[in-house]
């Protein structure tokens, strides 16, 4: 019986073209329609590894870890100065999902930075904040504000220890006036002191002493009184 040979279809060309075009490893600089460009390791035509992305439009500059086409892992971003166009760095630290997430540090452009925990993109969790005026605050953080337990000095060395929350001092604390040698110890709501109790501390040795001392309390029951001020406090915190 005579034996058919069939003659073996060609593969089209694009096949070949498109075998060439996956992106896997690492490759050569690869640019964008818009002129982005991304110089590193693919994995299934995305980016996945080790790399570094330039933005045309902005500048700016990533530079670490990628997974699965978003910065994830370790790595730095940085923007070009609009006056000298030398880069300046704007962030170092952890990334997930492409956002800052976990340590890091956030170099403000202000002359402030932040050095700690995020979340989201988010300063979330424990960090340190040093403020322009010289100020600096360290403690727990939500959502991008104070909030639970810190520690505020200001640029005079006065500082306050305590509860935040919104951004603001809110529930016990205490305030040193250390310029004064006073200390104030008591509630805070919303930024304000509504309760709480004042004391020298070796006025003599004061650098801006008051003009007079604290004048001796003349209340029947002033622990009493204190104690009912701070109840009433305590209870709208929870409110």
């Amino acid at each position: 019986m005579p034996i058919v040979k069939y003659r073996r279809a060609a593969e089209p060309l694009w096949h070949e073209w498109d075998r060439k075009a996956q992106k896997h490893g690492l490759r050569h600089t690869v640019y964008g329609i818009n002129g982005d460009r991304y110089t590193g390791e693919w994995s299934d035509n995305l980016k996945h590894g080790k790399g570094t992305q330039l933005w045309k439009h902005s500048g700016a500059v990533y530079s670490g870890d990628w997974k699965c086409g978003k910065r994830d892992g370790h790595g730095s971003y940085s923007v070009p100065d609009p006056v000298s166009r030398e880069y300046r760095k704007v962030y170092a630290g952890c990334w997930r999902n492409d956002r800052r997430c976990g340590y890091g540090t956030m170099f403000y452009s202000s002359g402030e930075r932040y050095e700690g925990e995020w979340s989201s993109g988010l300063r979330s969790g424990w960090g340190r904040m040093c403020y322009r005026d010289g100020s600096i605050y360290e403690g727990q953080w939500v959502a991008d504000r104070p909030d639970g337990q810190g520690m505020l000095r200001l640029s005079n060395s006065n500082r306050y220890e305590g509860g935040w929350k919104d951004g603001k001092k809110h529930g016990p604390g205490r305030f040193f006036y250390l310029d004064k040698r006073q200390l104030l110890e008591g509630i805070w709501v919303a930024d304000v002191p509504k309760c709480g109790t004042v004391i020298d501390l070796s006025r003599d040795e004061a650098p801006a002493p008051t003009r007079y001392p604290i004048p001796k309390i003349e209340l029947a029951d002033p622990d009493g009184v204190l104690a009912e001020a701070q109840a009433m406090f305590g209870d709208s915190q929870n409110e």
